[in-house]
């Protein structure tokens, strides 16, 4: 899996993400708005707020499985995931009567890591569960925008898909492939629809809004979260502990900076930051979409983007200052990033940003293996100014998976009942299967967890959980008290939860603006790397607005008005 992390989800005992690139991962498609004019055609595919509702499904939570910490609801329709500190001694049925008829379907999803061989014990072992035959083809991750772009050129689609949301952009006409090449799932799963498959019927309602297209219900949700978010401010507890520092007093970026210093101790080899990139866009209330600057309105009413409001000087001030003071590791000064968690884990940086995804059993294991004492923790979410603090939301799916149009009426039923089964929540017996395949041969129970063995570890694969999965939980065997930490960070986080403006709303902006926004992200960088002042972002922004800029403003008033905000 790609090595930035965004979102946290569950898989087998230990966090892993769906992957966010950058921290940059594409709005879930709820509405579709392409094309490169000033304003939203009808024909792109954006659909109003209200016709997105008519097609969702019916919203109904398992009881299958208690979770020992209950999500908590937050402000804005957020709520925390639920957490589980062990996996049920006596795991559940979730799924009654046959689920497959016989059928044989493939699939294709992406892979990061090496693809295992065909016909194994953890797909033979899923294969019989279904009753039928799912052949997943996995094709590599890093290039898989690739290989979907050259599949929509020649109408190749298998009977399964899987999408990232980050991948949307790279193909082109995405809106109008959906219509030519999938199956419109909303005969089959809009409103009540949906309760013939009890699994799905409990992903919740934030996850099926990333599939839908053109007014139509296309898309099986992947990885839903009610707490997605871009991410954290993390600490090395064991280092502030040993200095005396209490992390709750952090509330503002002064306190930060203030904080900072005082690990700061550069002839140890210890720097206080690493590079905080876009990070940092939540503390100082930059308006944001999905980890990238967003739009809001100003006093008079006029649309803004979040490089235009003055919160952004004050964010590049901030970083700039951090640079020039010494307070950055010289290896983040000089854009390495590949190595930021190596540097983490060993001390050579004290505070961090990254995805909530971060923080979990295998990120303990490695730290510790670095640094002893290792202990990672988040601070509560601030606002720069000690002002009241807002964390604003991701899409409640960054993937879906989709099925061929070609399928026929039983068929789309047979594989609606494969992805009720590949949804069945964590703690279920149909889960186990799903996840780790074969018990005694890919994976044992061994300490209220499933644990798998040196075969698992060669078999078991992010494959089928990429075509169907249930809603996110938190679960680190044998790590309960960072179970408890994060599930604790989280119901803090999402008190404070925002929509931003256009939230959920899958827009492809003009091609022709890429070059100036790409142009003036370059001398952010350089301002925030110490190499050049806030001057030149100001002069930067100027040129932005001039060629590409101003024309985004006009696109987006165009949406707004004839589709909404999205919040």
């Amino acid at each position: 899996m790609a090595s930035s992390n965004t979102f946290t989800f569950t898989r087998r005992q230990v966090f892993k993400t769906s992957a966010a690139f950058g921290g940059a991962i594409a709005a879930a498609p709820l509405l579709s708005a392409c094309g490169a004019g000033s304003t939203a055609s009808k024909s792109s595919g954006v659909v109003a707020k209200a016709a997105v509702q008519a097609v969702l499904p019916t919203y109904k939570p398992s009881n299958a499985v208690t979770a020992d910490i209950p999500g908590v609801p937050g402000a804005n329709g957020a709520a925390s995931d639920p957490a589980f500190l062990t996996y049920p001694a006596s795991p559940p049925a979730s799924v009654t009567g046959a689920v497959g008829s016989g059928g044989s379907y493939q699939a294709v999803s992406p892979l990061w890591g090496s693809v295992p061989p065909a016909g194994n014990s953890y797909y033979t072992a899923l294969n019989q569960a279904l009753g039928a035959t799912l052949t997943d083809n996995p094709a590599d991750g890093t290039t898989y925008a690739t290989m979907l772009a050259t599949r929509f050129a020649s109408g190749n689609i298998p009977d399964w898909l899987a999408v990232p949301g980050w991948n949307v952009s790279s193909i082109q006409n995405f809106a109008e492939g959906v219509d030519k090449f999938f199956k419109d799932l909303t005969p089959y799963l809009a409103g009540d629809k949906i309760l013939d498959y009890p699994n799905l019927a409990a992903i919740p309602t934030g996850g099926w809004q990333a599939g839908v297209w053109n007014g139509k219900l296309y898309g099986i949700p992947l990885w839903t979260s009610a707490a997605a978010v871009q991410g954290a401010l993390f600490y090395r507890a064991d280092i502030f502990k040993a200095a005396g520092i209490d992390p709750s007093t952090v509330t503002s970026a002064d306190q930060l900076k203030a904080v900072g210093k005082q690990v700061n101790a550069p002839s140890k080899g210890q720097y206080a930051f690493e590079d905080l990139t876009k990070y940092l866009y939540q503390v100082f209330n930059i308006p944001q979409n999905n980890g990238n600057t967003g739009w809001t309105r100003d006093s008079t009413g006029k649309l803004v983007n979040g490089y235009e409001v003055p919160e952004f000087l004050e964010l590049l001030n901030f970083e700039n200052s951090l640079a020039k003071g010494g307070l950055i590791h010289p290896d983040a000064l000089a854009g390495d990033s590949s190595k930021a968690k190596n540097r983490f884990w060993a001390g050579k940086t004290v505070i961090t940003g990254d995805g909530t995804g971060a923080w979990n059993k295998s990120d303990a294991q490695s730290g510790v293996a670095a640094s002893p004492n290792y202990e990672r923790q988040a601070f509560k979410v601030f606002a720069f100014d000690g002002g009241k603090a807002t964390m604003p939301l991701y899409p409640g799916a960054g993937m879906s998976s989709y099925l061929s149009k070609s399928l026929s009426d039983a068929k789309v039923k047979e594989l609606l009942r494969i992805a009720d089964y590949l949804a069945a929540p964590f703690g279920s017996a149909e889960y186990l299967i799903a996840r780790y395949g074969k018990v005694g041969v890919d994976y044992t129970m061994t300490a209220g967890a499933p644990i798998l063995t040196d075969e698992g570890n060669k078999v078991v694969t992010d494959v089928f959980d990429q075509l169907a999965n249930c809603q996110a939980v938190t679960f680190n065997a044998g790590y309960n008290q960072m179970t408890k930490d994060y599930a604790a960070w989280q119901a803090d986080m999402v008190q404070h939860a925002t929509k931003p403006m256009f939230y959920s709303m899958n827009v492809s902006e003009p091609a022709q603006t890429a070059k100036a926004s790409t142009a003036l992200e370059a001398v952010i960088t350089d301002v925030r790397m110490g190499r050049k002042g806030v001057s030149d972002y100001q002069s930067a922004l100027s040129t932005w607005q001039n060629n590409g800029g101003n024309q985004l403003r006009t696109f987006y008033e165009g949406i707004a008005k004839q589709y909404g905000t999205g919040n």
